[in-house]
């Protein structure tokens, strides 16, 4: 940067400025789409395919607008990964509890909290070579054919003349984008959801989003999409939380994943698989092939066949994650490519891009080596570790050395699949679908997904200052619901739509609410964080008898106090070390809190205002709270809401989330954990709270406006 300033401002700045001059354009509408070599481009949106009208058709490698696109989009930003600039990784096992050889035929692993699509990819070391799928949290994406990416990703990057916003789609670009590209409807229903602000990865569903393959022994072929669910059950933040622990604690989600993995709290998902045969392609009003899209569980529904467990950290985070190099084309025999256009262009751009990131020789990284025999004619170029001895490096050789294998040998053998059409840049009548789906994500939303909805739009426009991306934004909202238009027009102080773009269907499918994915029959607080808030003078029973009871449930318990220093226990007999003080750990960390008693503890608590903060962000982040004793009085204080009920003399109460007893009584350590096995009283009633995640009601009731964008 200092020899640029020197040669712009120092001697000869006149011709440099010149030069700059030159070298400086501006895009007016008189200006035409060309290519870096000065062809005019008849389109943007439309890889050269061999298609028909009714059906899509294969990618043309001999396409020149295509690949300079994307090989130019490949190299744009190097050594920092061009999409996901984060993220964080972990080995695990993956156990088949199904077989499905009747379908395939292999043997066989920005701060974190802001609004976005995140990255779900898994690398399989299998006997037969690797197998990546390379998914999202999403099952959708913004666009139907590869050749968009670079647009789509442009559009959401801070603006070219300024840089900003960094990490966040509040802004002109990318709205301006959504709108004018109508195919990216449905994706930016996903994006503005409580989807792009997952609590955990652990929490997380992960989708392959394109449209895949399966081969049988017998030849016969299966279209799938993969789907992975997690067991802890589908979760995320609420706004206000995500911007704060975006300043507190940007690393929320890569701490999150290692912590439970150190405790030995293994997350794990279920992996399913949608499949079709390939006879009823298209028997459905949606195109399967159409990466926009998903496929109804009511249509089509999921088969869980296996188990993926992450249960060991790396050692090395640079070489182990950092290293890592994912590629859709990394397939095994038995796993296929579809014709979607979108899986097409990924095949081509992941491994160009992964050249640029690593080098020539990324699979010979120790991460991204295959645990089976590799041998093949590939030589040199920088950092090329493997040594091959012989003298010839070529095939076919006079030697008959490393010939190509047979079928019966195990190789990858492509189906026949028989491809007719014309040479053309087209999409067929179901691709041109954009609102169908959109209104069908909008209307299997519950109540409170809706509210969510509603205000993240209502954020993101507010900070788009040009009037006509906001207005615009209304109108497209009209196309998928009129009620969803106008509340947001209304926040964002845009002129109100009065007539719906198009009818709302209507219809509704399982699987696209979080709230269809609550924690199994048994719910769980196991790995979740619950706050344990003491001072000096705090009751030890019910300290030691909530500690022990969150440790048999296997959550994780974090003792705060105002300092953190050792505290005493009101009997004298026992102190509590506490994990962080006030200031070093805030409510938005946490999932739960738990107050115990203790009249001396109580009092300093409610004389320290960060504490009575502490309590009522919790609430106000519709995070259950518990109490026994005397901080009854002290959660009352803090709330201030008459409409939360408390607990009288000896009873529990549980009211909005609010758990609490005055009195806990002389119950013993051993008789507390007894009454939680059983399922009876305050701390089952607590645990429960935890386990649903968060106190919606309040929300939905008006108690709760932090919650709320």
């Amino acid at each position: 940067m200092q020899e640029v300033m020197h040669a712009v401002c120092g001697a000869g700045a006149g011709d440099k400025l010149k030069d700059m001059a030159h070298n400086t354009k501006d895009m007016t509408k008189s200006d035409r789409l060309t290519t870096d070599y000065g062809v005019k481009q008849s389109t943007a949106d439309d890889w050269l395919k061999a298609a028909s009208p009714d059906k899509a058709g294969p990618l043309l490698l001999e396409d020149p607008f295509a690949r300079e696109r994307i090989m130019r989009f490949d190299h744009e930003r190097i050594p920092e990964r061009v999409v996901y600039a984060r993220g964080s990784g972990a080995f695990g096992t993956f156990k088949l509890h199904e077989s499905i050889e009747d379908l395939t035929m292999p043997r066989r692993g920005s701060a974190d909290t802001v609004r976005d699509v995140r990255g779900f990819a898994i690398k399989f070391y299998t006997q037969e070579g690797n197998w990546d799928i390379v998914g999202n949290n999403f099952p959708v994406f913004f666009i139907q054919d590869a050749i968009k990416f670079p647009d789509v990703i442009h559009a959401g990057k801070p603006e070219p003349h300024n840089e900003v916003p960094q990490a966040q789609s509040a802004h002109n670009n990318f709205w301006d984008f959504q709108f004018n590209h109508t195919e990216a409807t449905h994706m930016f229903m996903w994006a503005m959801s409580d989807r792009a602000i997952p609590r955990s990865f652990r929490m997380m569903q992960g989708f392959g989003v394109n449209t895949f393959t399966l081969i049988n022994a017998k030849k016969e072929r299966h279209f799938v999409k993969f789907i992975w669910t997690p067991d802890l059950g589908v979760h995320s933040l609420v706004w206000d939380e995500a911007l704060k622990l975006g300043g507190q604690d940007p690393d929320f989600h890569r701490k999150d994943l290692r912590e439970a993995i150190d405790n030995g709290v293994f997350p794990k998902w279920k992996f399913g698989i949608q499949v079709i045969p390939e006879a009823d392609e298209h028997k459905f009003d949606f195109d399967i092939l159409d990466a926009t899209k998903v496929w109804p569980e009511n249509m089509i529904p999921v088969r869980y066949i296996t188990e993926l467990e992450l249960n060991r950290n790396p050692d090395e985070f640079f070489t182990q994650v950092e290293q890592i190099a994912f590629c859709t084309s990394h397939v095994v025999p038995g796993i296929g490519f579809s014709d979607d256009p979108l899986l097409q262009g990924r095949n081509f751009s992941y491994f160009d891009t992964q050249i640029s990131r690593l080098g020539v020789n990324f699979e010979e990284l120790p991460i991204n080596r295959p645990l089976c025999p590799v041998m093949n004619f590939n030589r040199d170029g920088a950092m090329h570790h493997t040594i091959t001895r012989g003298t010839v490096n070529y095939w076919p050789n006079r030697f008959d050395a490393c010939r190509p294998a047979t079928h019966d040998e195990g190789a990858y053998v492509e189906y026949a699949q028989k491809v007719t059409g014309i040479k053309a840049r087209l999409r067929n009548d179901k691709f041109k679908d954009h609102f169908t789906q959109a209104q069908l994500f909008w209307n299997s939303m519950t109540p409170i997904e809706k509210r969510h909805l509603i205000s993240a739009f209502s954020f993101e426009l507010d900070h788009c200052d040009d009037p006509v991306v906001s207005s615009r934004m209304v109108q497209r909202l009209a196309d998928i619901d009129l009620s969803l238009a106008q509340a947001v027009s209304e926040k964002a102080g845009c002129e109100p739509p009065t007539e719906a773009g198009r009818p709302n269907h209507g219809r509704r499918a399982p699987g696209l609410s979080q709230i269809d994915f609550f924690p199994g029959s048994a719910p769980t607080i196991a790995s979740r964080r619950v706050a344990v808030l003491i001072a000096d003078g705090y009751d030890s029973v019910a300290y030691d008898a909530a500690c022990a009871a969150l440790v048999t449930a296997q959550a994780v318990p974090l003792v705060v106090g105002p300092k953190r220093t050792k505290l005493a226990a009101a009997n004298g007999s026992s102190s509590a070390q506490p994990d962080h003080h006030l200031e070093g750990l805030r409510s938005t960390m946490v999932d739960a809190l738990f107050i115990p008693g203790g009249a001396e503890s109580v009092a300093a608590l409610a004389g320290n205002g960060r504490a009575l903060h502490w309590i009522k962000e919790a609430f106000g982040h519709l995070k259950v709270i518990g109490a026994t004793g005397e901080p009854v009085g002290l959660v009352e204080k803090a709330i201030r809401l008459p409409s939360v009920g408390v607990s009288a003399a000896g009873d529990v109460c549980e009211s909005y989330g609010v758990v609490t007893i005055r009195e806990l009584g002389p119950e013993s350590l051993s008789k507390v954990v007894e009454i939680v096995k059983k399922g009876e009283g305050f701390m089952e009633r607590f645990f429960f709270g935890v386990a649903k995640h968060r106190c919606w009601e309040r929300e939905l009731d008006g108690l709760s406006a932090l919650s709320q964008n």
